[in-house]
């Protein structure tokens, strides 16, 4: 650290809260398995926002031994700091997902003082552990910039290695002697975050290693591909199916009033979604190997594997396979360009084989997959998607389909437009003084009712529950008041998500001397504008999932006028997106009726692309503010 004092430092903007001056990571594998790893860093602070550098943590857990543990501070002016383990505070895992009841990874938290602008903060951790697989990434970009890191490793007599770069080209390493292999990088570019970018580790330069003893080795092995890691995980779920006397029962109460498989099927899945809660109890290898179905039926809940292998064993006394499907919840985090790698992901869910005689339209998440056949996904941890729907940030997802003679990853299906949108039909009246008033129909479908459903879902008055109409009509309205407002098909997953409301609102159309000037679009916004920015857009954009989303607004005009000019029609095509809207009069010229329709056709819209998706922003935005004129029939 006191090196690095004067060091240089690598290019970066007046935004940076701190550049990383020094990285080491060193990984010493022993001959059974065991590892011991030492962490190293050296930050130096330029913004109050990078204090957080001074604050360190260190998970560890009952297969991890912290050795040791010290932080030190180089302040701009005054004596040093040095703080060591004794000085640090244990604690439960930060960043714990609601629902995890039980786990053993703990954190030991370091505060490195005056970590103050201008000051350098280092730490150093020493720890062993004995992984469950042999593998390790090195994370070589940050959301700061980097001056210099190293990777190291030790591997036994025999031993070898197999690394993949990521986002980053190859680094050959260095052959140090003894079978160790040492990898410098230097003056990488920070991550700077915009909106819907891609996530962090789908786009940071990375290294991802796994370990590989000689035959007869350990049985921790890192993975040489998907193949590979699907056994292991086969492995894992052995026997874990297997369904008890009471599941036997439970199955036969709720499928044998049903005469088709497809009810069968739903019945079981709705069971899962209702009746096990979600709750992660998550002990050593617990946190990748599920509980047995005979356990998670009898305490009524587990974390999403353990629901899967419930489901799983249930459908098995149906005559109806599946199989384990690991897929992260972040699209792009995992891709066919990477290795087998059982950090990447963070879920599972069921890979359903449909029988040949289960034929229904509403099953739209089936991909034909070699092997398995017509394969329906789903997910029983989420309890507001219906049977036969995945959510938009698992479609054109990549999962690790796991089968009896191996893994395969395989893209999962992105599902039509169409089912997911909003659908508003508008009847409203204006008056000569220009107020405006009506009722609305509101139509959700798909992932749009999925997201208000579980907003909404802890409210406990339904009076509360119309509280996103409020917030819609405020941002589009300057003045309004609900008249009548209701939710339908609130808990009926099943089906689209209703809201009836009436409303009145003063002032809507604007007096230009004797003449009305109205705007058609009178709620709902489909514009953005998160691309005016002044820095260029670094990466791509990503879309929640694909959509299609409607209105149709009928004004009456008030006696007395008529249309007098109208705003063009728009229509914009673009290959991941469409804009089409059209303002006309009809009854005689008594109405104005305005229509549009915004589809979400591709989900990830490249850099080449950014320019036209901001074209389409813009384009609905000025159709957005357009206004119709209305003059007196005098005229």
């Amino acid at each position: 650290m006191r090196v690095l004092v004067n060091a240089s430092l690598p290019e970066h903007d007046e935004k940076t809260e701190a550049i990383l001056l020094y990285s080491e990571d060193i990984l010493s594998v022993q001959a059974d398995g065991k590892i011991k790893s030492t962490e190293r860093r050296a930050y130096k602070i330029l913004r109050p926002g990078g204090r957080d550098y001074g604050i360190v943590h260190a998970n560890f857990d009952s297969e991890t031994k912290i050795i040791s543990f010290h932080g030190w501070c180089i302040p701009t002016h005054g004596k040093d700091y040095e703080v060591k383990d004794k000085d640090a505070i244990e604690t439960s895992l930060f960043g714990v997902a609601n629902g995890e009841l039980v786990s053993d990874v703990r954190t030991k938290l370091l505060t490195i003082p005056a970590a103050d602008p201008g000051s350098i903060v280092g730490y150093q951790t020493e720890h062993e552990d004995r992984p469950y697989v042999l593998q390790d990434d090195w994370m070589v970009q940050r959301s700061v910039p980097t001056r210099e890191a190293r990777y190291i490793l030790q591997l036994p007599a025999n031993w070898t290695y197999k690394a993949v770069w990521l986002n980053h080209p190859e680094v050959s390493p260095t052959d140090a002697g003894n079978n160790q292999w040492q990898w410098v990088v230097s003056d990488i570019k920070a991550i700077r975050a915009e909106d819907d970018m891609p996530p962090f580790r789908g786009i940071a330069g990375q290294m991802l290693l796994s370990l590989l003893p000689p035959d007869g080795g350990v049985r921790n092995k890192g993975f040489e591909n998907w193949r590979e890691m699907g056994k292991w995980q086969m492995g894992l779920a052995l026997g874990r199916r297997d369904a008890s006397q009471e599941i036997k029962q439970k199955v036969a109460m709720l499928t044998s009033p049903l005469s088709s498989t497809l009810d069968k099927m739903r019945a079981l899945a709705l069971f899962i979604q209702r009746d096990i809660r979600y709750v992660a109890i998550e002990l050593g290898i617990g946190g990748w190997q599920p509980h047995t179905a005979t356990e998670i039926f009898m305490h009524h809940f587990g974390d999403c594997k353990d629901k899967v292998t419930l489901l799983s064993s249930m459908l098995h006394e149906i005559g109806v396979e599946s199989y384990y499907v690991a897929i992260n919840t972040e699209r792009g985090l995992v891709t066919p360009r990477m290795p087998a790698h059982m950090g990447r992901f963070d879920h599972m869910i069921l890979g359903i084989r449909l029988p040949d005689n289960v034929q229904d339209a509403s099953l739209v998440a089936v991909l034909n997959q070699p092997g398995a056949g017509r394969v329906l996904f789903f997910d029983p941890t989420d309890e507001l998607t219906p049977f036969g729907y995945i959510r938009g940030e698992l479609q054109s997802n990549y999962g690790l389909l796991v089968m009896p003679d191996g893994g395969d990853l395989l893209e999962l299906p992105r599902l039509p437009a169409g089912i997911n949108g909003i659908q508003r039909t508008a009847k409203l009246k204006l008056e000569t003084n220009g107020t405006l008033s009506g009722e609305i129909e509101e139509v959700r479908l798909g992932d749009r009712a999925r997201s208000l459903r579980s907003a909404l879902r802890s409210v406990a008055k339904d009076s509360d529950r119309i509280k996103p109409i409020e917030t819609l009509l405020a941002h589009s309205l300057t003045t309004f008041q609900i008249t009548k407002a209701s939710v339908g098909n609130f808990e009926r997953t099943d089906l689209p998500l209703q809201f009836h409301y009436s409303f009145t609102a003063q002032n809507y159309a604007k007096g230009a001397g004797d003449l009305l000037l109205v705007r058609p679009r009178v709620v709902g916004s489909k514009s953005s504008d998160f691309l005016e920015t002044k820095e260029p857009r670094r990466y791509s954009v990503e879309f929640d999932g694909p959509s299609s989303d409607t209105d149709i607004f009928e004004i009456a005009l008030p006696a007395g006028f008529q249309i007098d000019d109208l705003p063009p029609p728009v229509s914009a095509d673009y290959s991941f997106a469409s804009y089409h809207s059209k303002a006309e009069a009809e009854a005689g010229g008594r109405v104005l009726r305005y229509t549009r329709t915004f589809e979400v056709k591709e989900l990830s819209i490249p850099l080449a692309k950014v320019e036209e998706l901001k074209k389409l922003y813009r384009i609905i935005a000025s159709d957005e503010r357009n206004t119709a004129v209305l003059k007196p029939t005098s005229h």
